[in-house]
């Protein structure tokens, strides 16, 4: 026989079990739509980590207070911003400082309740440095920073149930301030998320802060990023370096990347197995096939039919019936890998080997599967199978 009979006569074979073969293919079809959308949707979260960062920069780096030998936390030095700002490859920097006061909806709160929400004293250039955006009303100014305005971060906002309405107020410290503004939640300074900022003036001037800050936010050349993370413990406090704490916000977005990829291969080895038994399931179909039409089998053998024509034959019909499924899986796979990262806001990607190790899969498997009952079906003799109940 000739490839295109065999094809055509395995295709044959499946039109004539419709509900079988279709319900074989599903087994296939889920197995690989599990493990195209799980890879689909690591992509997808990826790509969007990859372009946020490339929006973001990954050459922030933050300097903040750690503790003494003595287990006491330490304080950076007044001079420690403009000290940083003289090292070589620093681009830009800032600053905040944690304030000694909490905010409230409305002075009828006990001072006991904070919600987890922190007072920082912020630098005009903060939102820059860190590449934050604000969501409602304005950030702090020159001719808002010295009045008692403040600005809160998106999580504070959320807490306090306000937005930047100009009559509202916050009981801050003790005393009324004006919310002139709301962040947009901060990826590289997630702290801020949870932060009332005031101005730097207004906090010396209303809230007693003492100006030391509690972190300095700096950019540095993408290409000296290491050096300067090296040197910028001994450039904050000289005389303790040991005391400073130094890192890379980027860090720990890529981490929490790396996590998700462990998870990621978790669910491939589930989306495996339900391959598994897909196969299975294909294999059982073909063994009941051959049981069914040995009087096929055995006719065919008289006319003249040889077992390599017999074996081809059923071997095409189980790499039909697995193509089929995984045709179905991958395009099932995609489907839910567009949706949910329309969802999520992500681009959405899925990389081409995807797409074709799934295909690949199947045929193994369907080449696996129906390798048995096609040597089972050859080895038939005519009489035998004309003979069969």
């Amino acid at each position: 026989m000739r490839w295109a009979d065999i094809w055509r006569t395995g295709a044959y074979g499946l039109r004539a079990r419709p509900m079988r073969v279709v319900l074989s293919a599903i087994g296939i079809a889920i197995g690989i739509a599990a493990m195209v959308a799980v890879v689909g949707i690591s992509a997808s979260s990826s790509e969007d980590l990859k372009q946020r960062l490339d929006a973001l920069g990954t050459n922030l780096l933050t300097v903040a207070p750690g503790q003494s030998i003595f287990g006491e936390a330490s304080q950076l030095p007044l001079e420690a911003e403009p000290m940083i700002e003289r090292v070589g490859p620093v681009l830009e920097t800032s600053a905040t400082g944690l304030v000694d006061a909490a905010v409230y909806r409305t002075d009828r709160i006990p001072e006991i309740e904070t919600g987890g929400m922190t007072v920082q004293a912020a630098r005009p250039d903060l939102l820059d440095v860190v590449a934050g955006e604000v969501a409602d009303g304005s950030w702090l100014t020159g001719a808002t920073e010295d009045f008692p305005a403040v600005v809160l971060g998106a999580d504070a906002a959320a807490k306090l149930g306000v937005s930047a309405d100009p009559d509202v107020q916050v009981w801050l410290g003790g005393q009324w301030f004006t919310v002139v503004g709301v962040l947009e939640p901060v990826a590289l300074a997630p702290e801020l998320d949870t932060a009332a900022l005031v101005g730097w003036e207004s906090a010396e001037e209303y809230l007693g802060f003492d100006s030391h800050p509690t972190t300095v936010y700096t950019r540095a050349s993408d290409a000296a990023v290491g050096d300067v993370q090296a040197v910028l413990g001994a450039t904050a406090n000289p005389e303790h370096p040991d005391e400073v704490e130094v890192s890379r916000p980027s860090d720990a977005l890529v981490a929490a990347e790396a996590a998700e990829e462990t998870f990621t291969g978790l669910l491939l080895g589930l989306g495996a197995v339900a391959l598994l038994v897909g196969g299975v399931g294909v294999a059982n179909t073909m063994v009941i096939s051959v049981l069914e039409r040995r009087g096929e089998i055995g006719l065919r053998r008289s006319l003249g039919a040889t077992r390599g024509d017999v074996r081809s034959q059923f071997l095409a019909e189980s790499l039909l019936l697995s193509l089929l499924g995984g045709a179905g899986g991958v395009a099932l796979g995609s489907t839910i890998t567009a949706a949910y990262a329309a969802w999520q806001g992500w681009p959405p990607t899925i990389p081409a080997w995807v797409l074709g190790g799934g295909v690949a899969a199947t045929a193994m498997i369907g080449a696996i599967a129906g390798l048995y009952p096609a040597i089972r079906a050859s080895r038939l003799f005519p009489t035998e199978a004309l003979t069969a109940p």
